[in-house]
């Protein structure tokens, strides 16, 4: 069922804060989807995934041309894919996000000279949970 990101209920929200990974599908430039596990961390009140990388990740290099991504978190029959435009975050504030969101879901990545980070911004969620 398609849901607005701003209709997430508590369970919904709770799910994506629990320690899970995902799937993030990017698309190549040829169109071909591009899809590998990540962490990430949900704003739910601004309605942001935030995923870190390297600037040198083919996910980086999707995201840098913008368009659509989304990333999917299965637990046995619990899931949720949440969809929005991307884009590529370069700017030490932005990516302080992204590392402070990682840090607070996982655990405080090794340090990367080459950090970057993905955005998505949800305008559709998809799931069960």
């Amino acid at each position: 069922m398609a849901l607005d990101p701003r209709d997430l209920d508590d369970d919904a929200t709770g799910f994506l804060r629990e320690r899970h990974l995902a799937t993030l599908v990017t698309l190549r430039d040829d169109g071909s989807p591009h899809a590998v596990p990540v962490g990430f961390g949900y704003d739910a009140a601004s309605r942001v995934v935030r995923i870190i990388t390297f600037a040198g990740s083919q996910k980086a290099a999707n995201a840098g041309r913008g368009g659509r991504a989304a990333v999917s978190q299965v637990d046995g029959g619990r899931w949720l894919t949440l969809e929005g435009d991307v884009r590529l975050v370069t700017d030490d504030d932005g990516v302080a996000r992204a590392v402070a969101a990682y840090t607070e879901r996982y655990q405080a990545p090794r340090e990367r000279d080459d950090r970057v980070a993905i955005e998505i911004a949800v305008d559709r969620v998809l799931g069960r949970a």
